[in-house]
């Protein structure tokens, strides 16, 4: 099980980590080392503080 950061909220750890695990699923290289699935690496990147939301100027979310 990983342990969501204090500072990012429930919902928006699972989608972000969701995003990830697609693009995981979709080839990208995994950002830490380890042989998990695919999902469980996703979390551990957000977790770990590897992946992170992007915002445009007028604030609006882009992707990971």
């Amino acid at each position: 099980m990983v342990k969501r950061p204090d500072d990012i909220g429930a919902f928006q750890f699972v989608v972000l980590s969701q995003l990830r695990a697609t693009q995981l699923q979709a080839g990208c290289t995994p950002r830490l080392a380890g042989i998990h699935t695919k999902a469980v690496m996703a979390q551990m990147e957000v977790a770990d503080g590897q992946v992170k939301r992007l915002y445009s100027e007028e604030g609006d979310a882009l992707v990971p």
